[in-house]
């Protein structure tokens, strides 16, 4: 079987791919539309970060052979996961392995921002010495706002308490708040209370443009805005004129509407030359204790689905724990209509199939069922394949 990994996966998934005999192809950068469907032909298991697009086109002009998606990051929204499920395609990720990494680079940024240190880091490095307090100060007693209190956001909420912050956070759902952590009703009135607003949400549809020029207008007089989530949060062009205005001090953005594919590629944003502005190349989670998590992470989710058929932790197919293999696998993949679990129990009787162990399924418009057999009489495959219901059917012997 073959894997593809783009986007400069960790090497160590290449390596536990490779000990369970997959032959693994490796690029360094992500592949455009085209180029994608092209180097999937005959590939089981593809690998990406964040900047591959997986969209619903791509995926219907695949030629069958893909089992699995494996995205190396916390995000699946570069992925058409609806799409993926009604081909039987199983998608993963890693929704904790870079948690610490991103929260750190955030409690980092906002002493660095607070104290101007890249204005001075500059300065120092063009040979002018500016021993000044103007504009600095500590972060003890100054309001953070955190927007999604997920994982990340939580931690954050912690981490900067230590800190001598006082937290305030804006979810959607109903989070618990940790420490001396205050929620906030509405969006606005965390925005009108925050001296740093940090973004901690998802890709969704309903987030694209949650930071407009409405929002920014809301924000503090001097406060800070960071952006290490998803690059189409937040309306950038308002956000350079509310920077070089002075109504933001500054701001520290990770992630872009749209990034370049590959490492060394030029990048020119009307962001940069702003002071007190902090751009990096999306390395929130690019740490080398993260990226090792996450290859391994990743790597045995996408094993243990190909060689045992569990679903445990995918995000768009129904989670099903498969134990140890007890005979045949029949991993069967359907429609989520009622009497379909019957209609496979009586065509595997009729094969002389004996029923070892079974586990069924369902999520929204999507059902699965892991059966184990002892044995069957030839056909059996070829009958669940011919069934209207099914998506995908795969044996694992």
């Amino acid at each position: 079987m073959k894997a593809l990994l783009l986007e400069n996966i960790h090497p160590d998934a290449v390596t536990i791919l490779e000990a369970q005999g997959f032959e693994v192809e490796t690029r360094a950068g992500s592949l455009s539309a085209n180029e994608l469907v092209a180097a999937l032909q005959g590939v089981s298991l593809l690998g990406i970060r964040s900047n591959t697009k997986v969209t619903t086109e791509i995926i219907k002009q695949l030629n069958g052979s893909l089992l699995a998606i494996g995205c190396f990051c916390i995000g699946t929204n570069q992925v058409d996961t609806n799409t993926a499920a009604g081909r039987g395609i199983a998608v993963f990720n890693a929704p904790y392995s870079n948690t610490r990494s991103v929260v750190e680079l955030a409690m980092a940024e906002i002493v660095v921002l607070a104290r101007h240190l890249t204005d001075r880091n500059q300065q120092m490095h063009e040979g002018t010495w500016v021993k000044s307090a103007t504009g600095s100060h500590e972060v003890r007693g100054r309001t953070l706002g955190i927007v999604g209190y997920g994982n990340i956001g939580s931690q954050l909420s912690v981490l900067a308490e230590s800190y001598g912050m006082r937290v305030i956070y804006y979810d959607i759902a109903d989070k618990l708040a940790l420490g001396n952590a205050k929620r906030c009703a509405t969006l606005d009135e965390l925005l009108e209370q925050s001296d740093v607003v940090s973004l901690h949400v998802d890709g969704r549809n309903t987030n694209s443009g949650l930071i407009d020029e409405t929002a920014l207008s809301k924000m503090r007089q001097r406060s800070f805005l960071l952006n290490l989530s998803r690059g189409s949060i937040v309306d950038l062009g308002s956000l350079a004129r509310h920077l070089r205005s002075g109504h933001l001090a500054g701001a520290a953005i990770d992630v872009f509407p749209t990034e370049p594919k590959t490492a060394g590629d030029p990048f020119i944003h009307e962001l940069q030359g702003i002071p007190n502005v902090i751009l990096t190349p999306h390395v929130g989670g690019s740490t080398q204790e993260a990226q090792v998590d996450i290859g391994h992470y990743v790597a045995h989710k996408l094993l243990d689905y190909v060689q045992n058929g569990s679903t445990l932790m995918s995000v768009n197919l129904p989670n099903v724990g498969a134990p140890e293999r007890a005979g045949h696998r029949i991993l069967h993949i359907h429609r989520n209509i009622p009497g379909v679990l019957a209609k496979l129990n009586a065509l595997l009787a009729g094969y002389d199939a004996n029923i070892a162990f079974q586990s069924l399924s369902t999520s929204g418009e999507i059902g699965y069922v892991v059966t184990d057999v002892a044995e069957a009489r030839r056909g059996l495959t070829e009958e669940l394949r011919a069934m209207p219901e099914t998506i995908r059917v795969r044996v694992i012997r």
